[in-house]
């Protein structure tokens, strides 16, 4: 399998930001850590190995991102609003440097996103949000209300942040072409939120699916099992 490291000094982020890349060719893959996880997280917990068939056949570029979440929405030593304000520059990297990176390496119009627990979110926020640049999001086991990182605070920025909330008024078509998978199980910590977004879908008539198994808990065994079964719906 082939992996590359990249670090690159972020001007959305004023920072350097760190990533590994699984592939050489395919689908491209925008794949999130978990809450305050590392760009090799994913790796370190055999989520890549788990999709190795698809990455070898060069079906599928996985391009494994860090996460800023312990200066953003983890960041208790900075305000609520200094907080989502932190992640919004995070969310203009994914979308001017980012996506157009895997866009124009892979020949595609668009990217996937993926994530599990905390991932998840970043991974919804980011296709509810740019439609534009997503064709498919595949959320393990995610979270979607911010709101409990922010300590009673909200205000415009978190909005439309909060996929719980913008979803509900958003009218991009774009949004009705999405292809989504929202994956949790009967004994998963966050089995609620994923019954919350998949009503709100329903309600505004954007075909899911939403896929609950059984006997399972929020762990990376499920979501190892879970995440070839997405990407071969791509």
């Amino acid at each position: 399998m082939k992996e590359q490291y990249h670090k690159w000094y972020s001007q959305q982020l004023s920072q350097d930001i760190e990533m590994l890349v699984f592939g050489d060719r395919g689908y491209p893959v925008l794949l999130f850590p978990t809450s305050k996880g590392r760009y090799h997280e994913n790796k370190d917990f055999n989520l890549i190995e788990s999709a190795a068939w698809f990455i070898n056949e060069g079906l599928v570029k996985i391009y494994c991102i860090d996460s800023i979440d312990s200066l953003s929405w983890y960041n208790k030593d900075i305000s609520p609003a200094d907080r989502v304000r932190n992640h919004m520059w995070y969310d203009q990297m994914l979308y001017q440097e980012l996506a157009p990176w895997a866009m124009q390496e892979t020949g595609q119009a668009k990217v996937c996103v993926a994530g599990c627990s905390f991932g998840g979110y970043h991974a919804a926020n980011f296709a509810f949000k740019h439609p534009d640049r997503v064709s498919h999001l595949f959320s393990m086991s995610g979270a979607f209300d911010i709101r409990d990182q922010l300590d009673g605070f909200f205000n415009e920025d978190a909005y439309y942040n909060n996929p719980v909330d913008f979803l509900r008024h958003a009218t991009d078509p774009a949004l009705w072409q999405l292809k989504i998978i929202l994956g949790t199980s009967d004994q998963d910590i966050c089995k609620e939120s994923n019954l919350i977004l998949s009503a709100i879908l329903n309600g505004k008539g954007i075909s899911h699916w939403l896929d609950v198994r059984p006997n399972a808990v929020h762990d990376w065994s499920v979501w190892r099992e879970m995440f070839p079964h997405y990407l071969s719906q791509i």
